[in-house]
């Protein structure tokens, strides 16, 4: 399957238990979101998540919106449209273990960066959790701080260690 080129392309439906074997692969089952929740995000008009497969089998997605700064989507919430997003929030990012190193992640960012860009989006933000955040500060994120205290809650949700991160497009 490593020969096969990736195909990088629009989340949908039908990915969905490609996604969460992928899904139950990286986190096990501490951070699995249910179908049902992946569905009502695709529902959203914000939503802009990717899947990359090979032979027809998910190797990776990522589950991202158009948001603001500083909104934290809680653990299992819902994609929310806002009326002016200035921001690519990247939810959710896993590529299988047995894919890891093969650049696929690398794959899924590129084209959602550039495309928020030419959406006129100015900042891209995640949350960073067991252990990531030395791989987003090298994708070029920094930890901000939360003034908000329903964000903080919402923040708190994904755990000890989990911390904001915000980089600018």
């Amino acid at each position: 399957m490593r020969s096969t080129p990736p195909h990088v392309r629009p989340l949908s439906l039908q990915d969905l238990p490609g996604l969460l074997a992928v899904q139950l692969a990286c986190y096990g089952e501490g951070f699995v979101e249910s179908g049902e929740v992946f569905a009502r995000r695709l529902a959203s008009p914000a939503n802009c998540s990717l899947v990359l497969e090979r032979a027809g089998v998910v190797c990776a997605y990522l589950a991202a919106y158009r948001s603001v700064r500083h909104k934290v989507t809680p653990l299992h919430g819902s994609f929310e449209a806002v009326p002016q997003p200035d921001t690519l929030y990247l939810h959710d990012m896993a590529v299988l273990p047995d894919c890891a190193g093969q650049g696929l992640a690398r794959a899924l960012l590129q084209p959602m960066w550039d495309a928020a860009r030419a959406q006129g989006l100015q900042h891209t933000a995640l949350v960073s959790v067991q252990g990531s955040q030395g791989y987003w500060e090298r994708q070029g994120y920094a930890v901000q701080p939360l003034a908000d205290a329903v964000q903080r809650a919402r923040l708190a949700s994904y755990g000890e260690g989990a911390v904001y991160m915000v980089r600018t497009l």
